[in-house]
């Protein structure tokens, strides 16, 4: 009756989580609303006459209304310099038209299925667990194909079809982000890391390094 009632209780956690995140609205919305949230921030913040001091060059910046004539300029002037201004903005793109492509060819599943069903019976799980970390550079896209076919491919030679699919899903949740290989996660990662690294002093930079 425990375990039952342990087991109820953790379904109707699993089921309350699904319901909130499916009222979630479209990330565009996400996007614009937070937008909002910062420029009615900065109208708020300004009232106190807050300050910062800037790293790197230590000047002291002020915060100002985006909710005036001067913030309302500065976000239509600034607004493209911003996005073109991204230092991983290339990267990211071109890594992502690049496996974009693959995806809609069919090189990614491709080379994913191949992996798993070409594996001998004593390396599947192996096969399916590395395929899994791999699979990555395929961003989401692996959640959908590997646990399966995992699933499949272990029905097929005599084990759990179940316990396919979990290494399918350990393989690529725990290995998300940990590819041999560089993805688009690490372009965007490594360019961010470049623009902060920018705003420090050499004497900050050096100590960081």
């Amino acid at each position: 009756m425990a375990a039952k009632k342990q087991k109820s209780f953790m379904t109707s956690f699993l089921n309350r989580i699904e319901r909130v995140g499916n009222k979630l609205p479209d990330p565009f919305i996400l996007f614009i609303s937070l937008a909002g949230i910062v420029i009615l921030l900065s109208w708020i913040i300004s009232w106190f006459d807050v300050t910062f001091t800037q790293p790197g060059d230590g000047q002291e910046v002020a915060i100002k209304s985006l909710v005036s004539e001067e913030g309302l300029e500065y976000i239509l002037t600034s607004m493209l310099d911003n996005f073109v201004g991204f230092a991983p903005l290339g990267i990211v793109l071109a890594t992502m038209l690049g496996i974009g492509l693959a995806d809609k060819v069919g090189i990614l599943e491709t080379g994913i299925k191949s992996t798993i069903l070409k594996a001998p019976p004593a390396f599947v799980t192996y096969a399916v667990i590395f395929t899994g970390i791999l699979g990555n550079i395929a961003s989401d896209a692996a959640f959908v194909i590997v646990p399966p076919l995992a699933a499949m491919v272990f029905y097929n030679i005599g084990r759990h079809p179940l316990a396919g699919l979990a290494a399918g899903f350990a393989g690529i949740g725990a290995g998300f982000t940990a590819n041999f290989m560089v993805t688009g996660t690490d372009a965007l990662l490594s360019g961010i890391s470049t623009e902060v690294m920018k705003t420090l002093d050499e004497k900050h930079r050096c100590n960081a390094g």
